[in-house]
């Protein structure tokens, strides 16, 4: 059974910086794609970055200020978020796929329960 499990959300101000992590279980971790993705109130689940075996993705909206990364070690994927703005509020989820990046929420597999990040102003 496949489980993915976030923590690190919390109450900030803007401009400070978070860092969230997710941890998997019951899949071969290394040879997935993780994603991260964010869903605010009233609004669609978006993407926000992605990893795969050897690169990075991520949405226009938080490129340069946002980082994700994974320790396949740890079966951990990470997303240090810099500079949050009170629109990066959201619940942040990650997901995973096969082993090739994809932006759809729809072309996930298996998903965490989230976490909540809240930015103030």
């Amino acid at each position: 059974q496949v489980q993915l499990e976030e923590s690190g959300g919390g109450l900030v101000q803007t401009g400070d910086s978070l860092l969230v992590s997710c941890v998997a279980s019951g899949l071969t971790f290394s040879s997935y794609a993780m994603g991260w993705f964010r869903q605010a109130p009233g609004k669609e689940r978006e993407f926000v970055a992605a990893i795969t075996r050897s690169n990075t993705y991520y949405a226009d909206s938080v490129k340069g200020r946002f980082t994700i990364y994974r320790d396949n070690a740890k079966n951990t994927v990470y997303l240090q978020m810099k500079s949050l703005k009170p629109e990066d509020t959201a619940v942040y989820y990650c997901a995973g796929r096969g082993s090739y990046y994809r932006r759809s929420p729809n072309e996930y597999d298996y998903w965490g329960q989230g976490t909540q990040v809240t930015v103030s102003s």
